[in-house]
């Protein structure tokens, strides 16, 4: 990698780590700034999860004390989820990368979609008695979910956190130390699935990892200062018009 290569993927691993750490939402920038990057979609979506999974991962331990108390019924939902990241993985890995590129456009905009609106549609899940009647339905949900997850995943915290909670885990942090377990759990998993598959380009996910891990740290740190809504305006902004873009990239020649 050249040097301005090695400076761009640090810089924009740094702002996303930072970015996630007090808004989230950075895989919509960082997936493409990795293809600016020179690496094919499919190759650019595997390497994002590795160079973000200190952001994902970086919440845990100040959640030591509600994941202890919550207990065995972690197994269930890390498995249920596991599963369904490996899956949406598998899928990734075998699928044409034409079918990828073609989904691009619609990954984004869903992705988008869920950062946008996922805080009223979460609320909405939590009021439907049908599904807190019904748990197969929900662990159901979460394996649906977390297919998404472990084949692109942008967004997908908002409806992690939805399912912990019709599952009873009502307050609010430890519905968010699950959120947080269930997601870096899926992304370790992906990552081996990819790794395997030998679709991780592992240089350029180091690089983008120093920054991020930086980021993610100081971000942590300043993300009460910084007025979060702002920050997401400006991300889902951004997905719009980056979504408009392939969309007239893919459709437009035709």
């Amino acid at each position: 990698m050249s040097a301005e290569l090695i400076l761009f993927l640090i810089a924009v691993g740094f702002i996303g780590g930072a970015w996630n750490a007090v808004a989230g939402g950075a895989t919509l920038f960082t997936f493409p700034a990795l293809m600016a990057a020179g690496l094919p979609p499919v190759v650019a979506n595997a390497t994002n999860y590795l160079a973000m999974l200190p952001s994902n991962a970086a919440a845990l331990p100040a959640y030591r004390q509600e994941l202890a108390e919550i207990g065995p019924a972690i197994f269930p939902l890390v498995i249920v989820s596991g599963l369904g990241a490996i899956t949406g993985s598998v899928l990734l890995l075998v699928s044409d990368p034409v079918l990828f590129e073609f989904l691009i456009p619609f990954l984004i905009l869903i992705a988008t979609g869920l950062f946008a609106f996922g805080e009223r549609l979460r609320r909405a899940l939590v009021r439907q008695s049908g599904w807190k009647s019904s748990r197969h339905l929900v662990y159901g949900n979460l394996f649906v979910f977390s297919i998404y997850g472990g084949y692109f995943g942008a967004g997908l915290g908002i409806i992690l956190l939805a399912v912990v909670q019709i599952l009873g885990f009502t307050s609010f942090h430890v519905a968010n130390s699950l959120k947080n377990l269930l997601a870096t759990s899926f992304t370790i998993l992906s990552i081996l699935v990819f790794g395997i598959g030998g679709i991780i380009a592992w240089p350029e996910a180091a690089t983008m990892m120093a920054g991020s891990t930086v980021g993610g740290y100081l971000g942590a740190r300043l993300a009460r200062r910084v007025n979060e809504s702002y920050l997401k305006s400006g991300v889902i902004g951004f997905g719009l018009i980056l979504s408009l873009v392939y969309f007239v990239r893919i459709f437009g020649t035709g």
